[in-house]
This record gives structure tokens, sequence and C-alpha cells, in this order.
């Protein structure tokens, strides 16, 4: 009887040293010589977050940031008018080429035949009461008439000439050159030129319609200098110093990688978000840039 319960008892120890062994051996194993730590930095390294774009990883040590393509506002013209008008032809289409004094459009409006015409009588009548002027103030100086014609003669030579600048001053506000209607004639519509060399953009008008004074008719962009327009937040500020290269890639544009180099940083922040405008001008431009396309960049 007590061989039977020592058997028993054995038998028991015996089951219980084999489960201890089948939970040691599911256990992971580390590596050896690898702590814990060593494990947690690793998992960490691992799930680091990668951008599809500029393949820059989202780590402390290589920040990436949002921006667009832009081209700067001495590159940037809006074409409008001091006189409203009817919309008479239309020369160009949006995105053409386009040079610098090139017609675009032409304006029909009886104000611009009356303004020609006004110019070119003052002209004339300038011209006229200037050499009245004259011949008086030699009778003058000859005691051959008052000095109330003398100075009558004057006021309206003054006068005239006042008229005159006024008139050429309007014309030259309108991209006419006033000598240009002494040698032609009256031009029966306005003439809307290119102010800068590039391309048609916002094209907004059909024939016939109705421009009021100021009203944008076109802009014309020139993309031979693009920048690109960084969002940055207060904590990396530090980072952004004007001379610093940066190197970006444009969405839909695969890999490659274009350069540029920070020319101004904004003084404001936006009050939503908190962000900065940092501007870079591009160093490798691409005739396929286009203002407004996605880009993400990082620092050099």
């Amino acid at each position: 009887m007590k061989t039977y319960i020592a058997n028993i008892i054995a038998a028991m120890i015996l089951v219980a040293c084999s489960g201890n062994k089948t939970s040691e051996a599911t256990e992971p194993i580390a590596d050896k010589g690898q702590s814990a730590d060593t494990v947690e930095i690793k998992a960490n390294a691992d799930s680091a977050s990668v951008d599809g774009v500029s393949s820059a990883t989202n780590v402390a040590n290589s920040p990436t940031f949002n921006g667009v393509m832009m081209v700067s506002p001495q590159q940037n013209a809006t074409l409008s008018l001091t006189m409203g008008g009817k919309v008479h032809s239309l020369k160009v289409m949006p995105g053409q080429a386009v040079s610098r004094g090139q017609v675009v459009a032409t304006i029909d409006n009886p104000e611009y035949i009356e303004l020609q015409q006004t110019y070119l009588d003052a002209s004339a009548q300038t011209e006229f009461l200037e050499k009245e002027y004259k011949r008086q103030t030699a009778l003058g100086a000859n005691d051959a008439t008052s000095q109330k014609k003398v100075q009558q003669s004057k006021a309206e030579y003054l006068s005239m000439h006042s008229r005159l600048a006024a008139a050429s001053s309007r014309l030259k506000a309108l991209g006419i050159n006033p000598s240009n209607i002494k040698s032609h004639g009256i031009q029966p519509y306005l003439l809307v030129t290119a102010p800068i060399n590039g391309f048609v953009t916002n094209l907004n008008v059909n024939l016939g319609k109705y421009l009021n004074p100021g009203e944008p008719i076109c802009d014309v962009i020139n993309k031979s200098q693009p920048l690109i327009q960084l969002t940055v937040y207060e904590r990396e500020l530090n980072m952004m110093r004007v001379g610093r290269p940066v190197e970006f890639r444009v969405n839909g544009m695969g890999k490659t990688t274009f350069a540029a180099q920070i020319v101004s940083i904004d003084q404001s922040v936006d009050a939503k978000d908190y962000s900065i405008k940092v501007y870079a001008k591009v160093t490798s431009s691409n005739s396929d840039f286009r203002p407004g396309m996605y880009i993400r960049a990082k620092l050099k």
C-alpha cells in the first residue's frame, strides 16, 4: 500500500516539472547580450513613419515641411484699367505665352475717344498760347502793351498747359504714349498690353463683356524664377535662416529632387494655426512647374 502511494506522488511531481519546462519554452528568447531597453528602441525605430513624397523619416533630426509652388509678386502682373469699357476683341488664350507690350485685348469706350480729342485740342491750344505769351512778354518789355495783358496771356497759357498735362497723365495711366496720338491720330479702341513676359492665366472675360474701372482682365505670370512657400511652426523657426539651402520634391513628379535657397522669412504668425511662411528661391527650375503645386521639402 505504501509503495502504491509513493508511486502516485512521484507521478504528480513528474507532471508538474514537465509543465514548467513547457511554459519556459513558450517565452521569447532575447538575443544574446540584448537588453529590454534595446528591444524597445528597435521597435520604435521600425515604426517610424516614412513620407511618401520625400522618403524622409518623420524624426526630430530630419523634419519635413509642407509647401506650395508660387511666383514672386514682381513676376505676377494683373491687367486692369482705370477706365471701363466693353471688350471688343481678345487676342490671347489662357496658358498662352506673351511678350511684354503684346496686345492682349481691345476695349471700346467713347470716353477714350473724347480723352484723345481733349489731349490733341489742349496740345494745339498750349502751343498757340505759349507763343502768344512770349509775344506779349516781349511787347511788355518795350512798353508796347500793358502788364495786364501780359498777366492774362500768362494765365491762359498756364491753364491750358495744366489741362494738357492732365490729359497726358490719364493717357499714360491707360498705358498709352501721348506722342503716338499726335503721330497716328485718334485710335478707336483702347489697347491692353502685357506688362511683362510670361503666360496668360485667370482670363475671365469674353467678347462684349463690360468691365468696370479697376476690374481685372487677366494675369500674366513669369515662371522663370519660381519660389516655394513653406509652412513652418514656432518650434521649427530656429532652424530657418536666410541663405540656408533646401531640397524638395514636387507632388506628381516622382522622386526627382530639386534645390532651393531661403530668401525671406515672414515676420507675422498665422492666428489660426500659429504657422510662419518661409520663402525659398528655386535654383534648379523646371518648365513643368506650376504655381500652386504641392511640395514637400527638408533643410540641408
